[in-house]
C-alpha cells in the first residue's frame, strides 16, 4: 500500500537529516518530491525548514508505520521539548492509499494537508491531485501561499514515477 510521508528539518544539516530519515524508514521509496525551503509556522521563533514528501510502499498498518516514523525521529535526535519547536527531523503520515478506519491514534488524511502549502505543494508532485481527499476550495486557498516556497536543488533525489 502506498503512503505519503512528509519530511522536515530546521536544525543543522537539514538536507542530510531528510536523507537519513528516508533511509532509516527502510521502506521501498516510490517517489520523492523536490525539497522546499520554507518559513516556520507557529508561535516559536526558529530557523527555516527544508520540507519534502516521499511516497513509500508499506504494509496496511498505519499505527505500525507511525511507530516506525517516531523511532526514526528519536534515532536522529528529535527531542519534543517545545511544541512545534526546532527539530532535527519531523516525519508526518499524510495519506495512505486506502481509507483507514477505527484507528484512534491516526487521523488520515493528516489534518494539516489543506492548511500548509509546504505540505501540499510537494505532495502534489508525488501523489496525483485527484487522489488527495480535500476539497478544491481548500486546495486553492492553500496554494495561494505556494509562491512563498523556495524550491531547493533536489541533488540526489530521484523523480517520482508517473501515476497519472
Amino acid at each position: 500500500m502506498r503512503a505519503a510521508v512528509a519530511l522536515g528539518s530546521n536544525l543543522g544539516n537539514r538536507r542530510r537529516w531528510l536523507e537519513l530519515a528516508l533511509s532509516l524508514l527502510d521502506l521501498p521509496v516510490l517517489g520523492v518530491s523536490s525539497i522546499y525551503d520554507t518559513a516556520p509556522v507557529g508561535p516559536v521563533a526558529q530557523g527555516r525548514f527544508l520540507n519534502a514528501v516521499a511516497v513509500v510502499e508499506t504494509p496496511p498498518d498505519p499505527v505500525g508505520l507511525l511507530a516506525r516514523m517516531l523511532a526514526v525521529e528519536r534515532a536522529l535526535g528529535r527531542r519534543r521539548l517545545v511544541a512545534k519547536g526546532p527539530r532535527t527531523v519531523d516525519l508526518d503520515l499524510l495519506l495512505m492509499e486506502q481509507p483507514v478506519s477505527g484507528e484512534p491514534w491516526v487521523t488520515l488524511p493528516h489534518p494539516e494537508i489543506g492548511r500548509r502549502a509546504f505540505v501540499l505543494v510537494p505532495l502534489l508532485e508525488v501523489w496525483p491531485r485527484q487522489e488527495i481527499p480535500i476539497s478544491e476550495e481548500v486546495m486553492a486557498e492553500c496554494l495561494k501561499d505556494a509562491p512563498s516556497l523556495s524550491r531547493v536543488s533536489a541533488g540526489g533525489w530521484f523523480p517520482p514515477p508517473n501515476w497519472s
